[in-house]
């Protein structure tokens, strides 16, 4: 059985992974969709559940993220997800991954959304 720092690491390998397939080309273009939600949820820290309300708010990242990489993982054609696990094992050995592209492109992202929420809200109130 795997401790739980093996299958933390392992996660962490996969959604370094699921990333890289994100920008291939050779991915399916709602694979990409979905691995980039995938991952942008992974890494930002804005959670559908705030991790401050007990059980809860751990499990949404313990469901949904694995989810995630998991149906993703289904839609990459295997070539290309051999060759984004190499790459994603390769870069975690030699340092740890950082991509200022994937931060700005989360940050645009909840950005947006916030935009629409609060246009969503503005519309509701003024009728």
């Amino acid at each position: 059985m795997q401790s739980l720092k093996q299958v933390a690491r392992r996660l962490k390998k996969e959604t370094y992974a699921v990333y890289l397939a994100s920008t291939d080309p050779r991915v399916p273009w709602y694979a990409r969709i979905l691995a980039g939600l995938t991952v942008a949820y992974a890494f930002s820290p804005i959670d559908l559940i705030p991790d401050f309300i007990p059980i809860l708010g751990y499990l949404d990242d313990l469901i949904i993220v694995p989810l995630g990489i998991w149906l993703v993982l289904k839609m990459i054609p295997p070539q290309v997800l051999a060759e984004c696990r190499e790459k994603a094992a390769a870069e975690i050995e030699r340092e740890k991954p950082i991509n200022r592209a994937a931060a700005a492109i989360i940050i645009v992202i909840w950005i947006g959304l916030g935009i629409l929420a609060a246009i969503s809200i503005k519309q509701i109130f003024k009728h």
